[in-house]
């Protein structure tokens, strides 16, 4: 009975000893992700836009990459600890809310929609809705130009249809499946203007192939307020908006803005003013 009743005693001072060196080692993986290889930040970005969040042979590239990297260091991590995640446009709100992101940029205009269901830092870029001319047309001037011009509609987009609908009721909207379809119809004359957001026309303009090829018409039809979306009651917003701040102050905004949209002659606005929605 003496030898069973030790025995069981030493099973149980075994157990403790196994049940202790588990909770320590517990307690060091959690310290270690929080400051170590381990860690990281998950960064919804889009991956074919050019100018603004583009996968490329060489990485990622663009200025909502930039900002988001730029964001990503303040808040303490190294470009490496960055995972990019690709966010379409109708998967962000369900992105953030499953939190398979920490955050996204991804030219993200902030609605009183998009607000019910996620919260936005910022905004860090106004942008417009524009078209994108010939470099050396001269007869569309104005939005009423566009009268019985071929204007590229692409699919899933109203931006065509807004224009005809409100301001150029005899366009001939000519469709194609994407923005990036367009540009060799513009080039060559089957159309003669694509119309979205100026940022976004900036960085395809801004393209090699098509370097002084493109204008903006600079009509700024609309106010995009570009955000950057986070789960709805993160405390990351206050954060991100900290580091955004920051970057408009050391004048790695106006760079980021140079480096991505300057061949397209870009007329950006000023940096915008945290909080500050232009309707």
């Amino acid at each position: 009975m003496k030898l069973r009743k030790v025995s069981a005693a030493s099973a149980t001072v075994l157990a403790l000893a196994l049940a202790a060196t588990a909770c320590g080692g517990d307690d060091k993986d959690n310290g270690s992700s929080g400051g170590g290889d381990s860690k990281k930040v998950t960064i919804g970005i889009k991956f074919d836009q050019p100018g603004l969040g583009q996968k490329t042979p060489d990485g990622y590239a663009g200025f909502d990459v930039d900002v988001a990297t730029y964001v990503a260091k303040k808040l303490g991590y190294t470009e490496d600890q960055i995972e990019w995640k690709e966010s379409k446009s109708a998967d962000r709100e369900t992105m953030l809310q499953r939190g398979d992101v920490d955050f996204i940029a991804a030219t993200y205009s902030i609605t009183p929609e998009r607000s019910e269901k996620v919260d936005f830092a910022g905004p860090y870029l106004l942008a417009h809705q524009d078209v994108l001319l010939r470099a050396d047309d001269d007869k569309i001037k104005s939005p009423e130009d566009l009268n019985n011009a071929k204007l590229c509609s692409v699919t899933g987009s109203t931006s065509a249809q807004n224009i005809k609908d409100k301001l150029a009721p005899k366009a001939q909207l000519q469709p194609y499946p994407t923005y990036s379809a367009c540009l060799p119809g513009l080039q060559n004359g089957a159309i003669d203007a694509l119309t979205t957001d100026d940022s976004i026309l900036a960085g395809y303009a801004s393209q090699a192939q098509f370097k002084g090829k493109f204008k903006l018409g600079g009509f700024k039809l609309t106010n995009e307020n570009y955000g950057i979306g986070v789960k709805k009651g993160s405390d990351l917003k206050n954060k991100i908006n900290d580091a955004l701040e920051a970057m408009v102050a050391d004048g790695a905004w106006d760079k980021a803005v140079k480096d991505n949209f300057g061949p397209a002659n870009y007329k950006n606005e000023p940096a915008p003013k945290i909080g500050d929605i232009k309707s």
